[in-house]
């Protein structure tokens, strides 16, 4: 009869430990195994260039938390594998990281597009999903309770670039603008939004388009803007598209008085290298909620740690990185403030309305998930360099409008 019970408790035992295993609620531990963070990023195809970003900021944040004693007492150990772009690899990778790299925690790819079935799989075993690049309004509408998105939810990022355009005396401000986009769940809503807003300012709508984010040539989508004469063009795009634009914009001498993209000018050097130099980068916009010289806690440890390791100067950082360092930062809060690994008291103390700090601002997530206390500014390249022109309280310095002629 002891015999007995001595199996089914060790049965007992053999079950629990493999519920906890499955849901992902790991306890810390007194032993000082490595933490294994895994993550998937996008260092091939469409994406690469933020996914290079992402992994520069990742591993920044785990060298920082390593020289400062690790989290909980233990060495942060990254495993980092590449998606390619793929929403289908995105999905393989976590599986593989969650159920045979065993990993402790996970973090974020990068984009709407791979967050989406990335934060499916993660929650399907019980882990958190900090991210800082998901921020897509789809990715939230499903009733996922596991992922967080540091990052300002993402329809709002051009709030501040039409509150700027509509501040514009009446005799300078422009009538007509462009809109093009990638149907993509991170670029297409800012840019709908954006034309909502400006449109009910009476700013006319001459040339609007969507297209497929695998596209490759577009010249056809520079050529229609070019033939619209619209005095702001508004882009949804990545590195690619915006030095497409650009490229065919200055061949046909089509110089509108402002240009703002959803995403790329914000890549340093890639991208005034991207687009023939800093004379052809000046006066182009676009927003972003961190800058380099931003006062929020450990930024001017990752500025300064940045340039130690990938070289260059402050405007040359790949905001990307700082987008993926804020993920590591609030991600070690959570952590260190519930003691432990497991992953449903990491979700429960980041949906308690606590705040948390990031390089990128404050940190507080709705019951969705979505950053609320974050904020947008307007950056422009002037001379060189990367700078917030608005709003005022931000600026270092003064809106170039309009935009000066290609050099």
């Amino acid at each position: 009869m002891v015999r007995k019970s001595g199996l089914l408790v060790a049965a007992f035992c053999f079950v629990a430990a493999a519920f906890v295993m499955a849901s992902g609620t790991k306890e810390a531990t007194s032993n000082n195994a490595p933490i294994k963070i895994g993550a998937s990023l996008s260092l091939s195809g469409d994406f690469s260039s933020d996914g290079l970003g992402f992994q520069q900021g990742y591993t920044l944040w785990a060298d920082y938390v390593n020289a400062h004693g690790g989290l909980l007492g233990r060495k942060v150990v990254l495993d980092i594998v590449s998606d390619a772009s793929s929403p289908d690899q995105v999905q393989t990778n976590y599986q593989k990281l969650i159920t045979v790299d065993k990993v402790d925690l996970v973090i974020g790819p990068f984009s709407s597009l791979l967050t989406k079935p990335a934060s499916v799989v993660a929650n399907r075993y019980g882990y958190a999903m900090v991210e800082g690049a998901g921020g897509g309004p789809s990715v939230f509408t499903r009733g996922l309770k596991n992922v967080f998105d540091v990052a300002l939810p993402v329809e709002y990022d051009l709030d501040s670039y039409t509150k700027y355009i509509t501040s514009l005396p009446a005799s300078v401000r422009p009538t007509t603008a462009a809109y093009a986009t990638e149907d993509d769940p991170f670029t297409q809503p800012q840019i709908d939004r954006a034309r909502q807003r400006l449109e009910a300012a009476g700013v006319k709508t001459v040339s609007y388009q969507v297209y497929p984010s695998e596209s490759t040539d577009f010249n056809p989508i520079a050529d229609k803007i070019i033939a619209s004469k619209a005095q702001i063009v508004i882009a949804g795009t990545l590195l690619p598209d915006i030095t497409a634009f650009v490229q065919r914009f200055i061949q046909q001498h089509y110089n509108p008085e402002s240009i703002v993209a959803t995403a790329g000018p914000d890549l340093g050097n890639q991208f005034t290298k991207a687009v023939g130099g800093d004379g052809n980068a000046e006066g182009i916009m676009v927003p972003n909620a961190w800058y380099a010289s931003l006062d929020a806690p450990g930024n001017a440890e990752f500025v300064k740690a940045y340039i130690a390791k990938f070289g260059g100067t402050p405007s040359d950082i790949n905001a990307d990185a700082a987008e993926a360092y804020s993920v590591g930062q609030v991600l070690q809060q959570a952590v260190e403030k519930t003691k432990s690994l497991d992953n449903a008291k990491i979700i429960a103390e980041l949906h308690s309305g606590d705040s948390f700090d990031s390089i990128e601002g404050p940190v507080i997530f709705d019951s969705a998930g979505r950053n609320v206390a974050i904020s947008a500014y307007v950056f422009q390249w002037q001379n060189g360099k990367y700078l917030p022109v608005y709003p005022k309280s931000a600026a270092q310095a003064d809106p170039e409008f309009p935009k000066p002629a290609w050099k």
